[in-house]
């Protein structure tokens, strides 16, 4: 049997529209929200023992953030071919698995990664942001997965109401002592401004 960890990258900034889709990072959210899911994956005892990620700097920070918090101490292997992909990319690149690995993680986007666990798990289910989906594949390999192969879907990790308003609180107090840095800093050029000026 194997197991299979698909998540959805976590939300992302559209703070600067000239970067292109790719290369969009995290925002403070998605940030705070990939921590908390991957102390959830620790607490858990579902740690990956590999983590596949699409190459797009959202998914990547995704997997960085939570294999830091999970303690996973392994590679991130980036896939171009996993940016915007259909579910038969992922397909492809979990059937080049080695056998030894019980446990992939894989780090993706919609639409393609929520079909992807429709067709596996035969449930159709949304795959919201920084949501895992926790999947028991009845293979012995990775090679002989395919669309045919009907998993189960064990867990579902994702926020809870509760864990989001923490994250929105954590923002706000951020948000606020950034502001308050930047008033001290505003306050202390302006008095440098005025010794000059004397």
């Amino acid at each position: 049997m194997k197991s299979l960890l698909l998540m959805r990258h976590a939300k992302s900034s559209w703070r600067d529209h000239s970067l292109p889709d790719a290369e969009r990072p995290l925002n403070k959210r998605g940030r705070l929200a990939s921590i908390f899911l991957g102390v959830l994956l620790k607490e858990h005892e579902l740690v990956p023992q590999l983590i596949l990620s699409s190459s797009a700097l959202r998914a990547r920070q995704t997997a960085e953030f939570l294999s830091g918090a999970a303690g996973y101490e392994g590679d991130i292997q980036l896939f171009n071919s996993l940016y915007l992909a259909e579910p038969a990319a992922y397909l492809g690149a979990l059937s080049a698995m080695p056998d030894e690995i019980e446990r992939v993680m894989v780090v993706g986007h919609n639409p393609g990664i929520e079909a992807l666990m429709q067709m596996l798990t035969r449930r159709i289910e949304a795959l919201p942001h920084a949501t895992v989906a926790y999947i028991s594949l009845p293979v012995h390999s990775w090679k002989e997965l395919n669309f045919e192969v009907e998993g189960e879907l064990v867990e579902w990790l994702e926020l809870s109401k509760e864990d989001a308003e923490k994250i929105r609180e954590k923002e706000k107090a951020k948000a606020k002592e950034e502001k308050k840095s930047e008033k001290k800093a505003g306050e202390k050029e302006e008095k440098k401004a005025e010794k000059k000026d004397k």
